[in-house]
């Protein structure tokens, strides 16, 4: 048997996507990359670019996330900031990440997220009210932004007056991931203690007065007499304020974007609403606000013939797993009447990190597609796109000025 090929000695391809945010020209340059090798070079360390690969390396628990490296890599030395960070669920490992896991997994089921489609369809309604009479709108500021936030704090059992807070916390608490953290960090911590002192004041009410809400719910997670202590509380509050805003809101972004240059199938989706479930699936597919995710060898791993010592970083290429041909017949066109492949799309992730909020998410996403295709008929681009840029960790449209039939 042949000894494993250190992955810097091999001949890879180099995948350099710099800013182009056209999701076809995108997809060529990684077919073209997959075609040499189901590896590439990347700007940071490796880039998987195929599904089966994609999954495997999400899969196998010695690669781990390099969400817990966010501040290291920053070089943010501040000790108040260091010595203030709590383990969270987005970036254990272990042991510990599968106890907190296994506590708070059934907070967030489907059946939990559709309690609530009810209260999303108001909030998706109540949005479109605002807009719906002059035919056009900035869409990301006047639905994506507003959208989720009033969700997460039913949620959470937070009242509904308070969501422009949590809307400023989840957008200070989510530069931690966008590469400029030395900048930023002291808005992170600012967010950090107040949502803190927030959350604490919430979950001793809870534990005085349950409510059907999430925080009583995750109080009340118990195995084996295991249950969360209140620092992992606080920690989980914060994870679904992070994980549950910037990523629906981004998505919703990205899936209007993409209808808007295909507007056959935003009037089939007015006619035919319980295609709401494949369309989320397939502009996810397509244009994902989460195109990739980094990891880094926990230790020496051989995989393939190809040896990653301890410490390699490694990006697993959503973006190019869901255009994989292999998976997808005719993986280029988008069409949200496709069958089923029997794989996933891959925005969500794969492995013991998949998205905990999948079912909130693709709910959001189900109940508000349907809705905006039939009340904005006609839908188009009323502008140029503005593109976040390639390093924030959740990608999606900074502006969409978007047009479409007003309502009489």
């Amino acid at each position: 048997m042949s000894a494993p090929i250190p992955v810097h000695e091999l001949d890879l391809p180099s995948l350099d996507m710099d800013s182009n945010p056209d999701a076809a020209a995108r997809a060529r340059l990684i077919e073209e990359a997959r075609k040499q090798h189901w590896l590439a070079r990347g700007l940071f360390g490796y880039t998987v670019t195929s599904y089966d690969d994609t999954l495997a390396v999400l899969r196998d628990k010695r690669w781990f996330s390099a969400a817990s490296l966010a501040v290291e890599l920053s070089g943010v030395t501040d000790p108040e900031f260091t010595r203030n960070r709590r383990p969270s669920i987005l970036g254990m490992e272990g042991e510990d990440h599968t106890r907190l896991r296994r506590l708070v997994a059934p907070a967030f089921s489907p059946r939990a997220a559709d309690r609530l489609r009810p209260y999303m369809r108001e909030v998706i309604n109540g949005l479109v009210d605002n807009v719906v009479t002059t035919g056009q709108c900035e869409f990301v500021s006047d639905i994506c932004e507003p959208y989720p936030i009033p969700i997460i704090c039913e949620l959470l059992g937070a009242p509904k007056e308070d969501w422009r807070l949590f809307s400023r916390w989840a957008g200070d608490l989510l530069k931690i991931f966008n590469f400029n953290l030395g900048e930023d960090y002291k808005l992170v911590m600012r967010a950090s203690r107040e949502l803190d002192a927030y959350s604490s004041a919430m979950i001793e009410q809870r534990r005085s007065a349950p409510a059907e809400d999430l925080l009583t719910a995750l109080i009340a997670a118990e195995e084996s007499g295991d249950r969360l202590t209140h620092d992992e509380l606080l920690s989980m509050v914060n994870a679904v304020i992070v994980g549950g805003t910037d990523t629906t809101r981004n998505q919703l972004a990205c899936s209007v974007a993409l209808l808007a240059s295909h507007p056959d199938q935003w009037k089939l989706l007015a006619e035919q609403p319980d295609l709401a479930p494949r369309a989320v699936e397939e502009t996810m597919r397509y244009l994902g606000a989460i195109r990739g995710t980094a990891r880094f060898a926990s230790e020496d791993i051989e995989y393939r013939g190809v040896l990653f010592p301890k410490g390699t970083f490694i990006a697993a290429a959503t973006a190019a797993a869901n255009r994989d041909a292999a998976v997808w017949t005719d993986a280029q066109r988008f069409d949200i009447t496709r069958e089923p492949s029997g794989q996933p799309q891959m925005t969500f992730g794969a492995g013991i990190h998949y998205c905990l909020g999948a079912s909130l998410a693709r709910a959001e996403l189900q109940e508000a597609l349907p809705i905006l295709a039939r009340r904005m008929p006609n839908l188009a681009l009323d502008g140029e796109i503005t593109w976040k840029p390639d390093g924030v960790a959740i990608w999606g449209p900074e502006r969409l000025p978007i047009s479409f039939t007003p309502a009489s």
